[in-house]
């Protein structure tokens, strides 16, 4: 299990001794030293390189005798559609989950835009909307109440708050049902719900946990194409997905993870070398058709 790496603090040498005046020329007042200043890069700043929407530096994480995530290092370009993908187990839900302040990591470190999830938490969290797997929402509230109340625990303003609940209720088919409680919702309803509660505050990145697991067809598109949108418009969206032929087709960049390591990452043609994500998954994480020992099911 490897460590983060931590660069060394730069050095400076003591400014020298000016020169001592000739006997010719009148004294000087010396100049105080020079000192270049180093300011925090961000993506504001010109020249500097643009900070990772998110970095991940040798998260790890052990439940009892079972490591679920072994070291996991992690850039994801700001402006990005970036797909994790893995078998059940792999540590895709635990290495999200510490990413985003949810569950505290055994050692390593996150960064929102530059920004320590665990040392500053109140501002990285400002920063990122979440749709976690296994979603708990506070489902005696109605789908209107429940969206609202996320903008205003942000600390949004309470009218701009009500402009956009709207707006997103209409855009996630959702307006006919937002005075219906949670609670009554059906699985794909709750799902939607819950990424409206994490769109509302207009993150600068989106990390969600199996988007699309119960919402139909059409959801599923009207989903993709707001996604797709947001990135477009400057945000990152880091996706986990057990579909491959949808990460191929939505993502610019994926990282393949198994056994709680990262196995490749880089962008999805990188990936995939050629292969359909796919196959490329097959190869490196192992496996194959197993149908030995299932003749009983061919005997029609």
């Amino acid at each position: 299990m490897t460590e983060p790496r931590h660069e060394p603090m730069p050095t400076f040498e003591p400014p020298r001794a000016a020169a001592p005046p000739q006997a010719a020329e009148p004294p000087q007042a010396a100049e105080p030293p020079q000192v270049a200043a180093h300011p925090m890069p961000s993506e504001d700043s010109p020249g500097s390189e643009p900070l990772a929407a998110l970095s991940i530096r040798g998260l790890a994480k052990r439940f009892g005798e079972k490591i679920a995530v072994d070291g996991v290092s992690l850039e994801v370009p700001a402006g990005s559609f970036y797909g994790m993908v893995g078998p059940n187990g792999a540590g895709k839900t635990t290495t999200l989950s510490m990413a985003t302040g949810l569950l505290r990591p055994d050692f390593g470190t996150a960064l929102i835009h530059g920004v320590d999830v665990w040392s500053r938490p109140l501002e990285a969290k400002k920063l990122m909307g979440v749709l976690p797997d296994g979603v708990r929402l506070f489902d005696r509230l109605t789908g209107e109440q429940l969206v609202t109340y996320s903008g205003l625990l942000r600390g949004m303003d309470r009218e701009v708050v009500g402009s956009r609940v709207p707006e997103l209720l209409a855009a996630l088919d959702l307006q006919a049902d937002a005075g219906k409680l949670v609670v009554d919702y059906s699985a794909g309803m709750t799902k939607k719900i819950a990424l409206a509660s994490a769109l509302i505050h207009a993150p600068r990145l989106l990390v969600l946990d199996e988007p699309f697991e119960s919402v139909d067809p059409v959801s599923a598109a009207n989903i993709r194409g707001i996604l797709e949108g947001y990135v477009a418009s400057g945000g990152t969206v880091i996706v986990s997905s057990h579909v491959m032929d949808l990460v191929q087709r939505m993502c610019s960049h994926v990282a393949v993870v198994a056994g709680g390591r990262v196995l490749a990452a880089g962008s999805v043609d990188e990936v995939r070398d050629g292969s359909t994500l796919e196959e490329r998954f097959v190869q490196l994480v192992g496996g194959g058709h197993r149908t030995e020992g299932l003749e009983w099911l061919r005997t029609f």
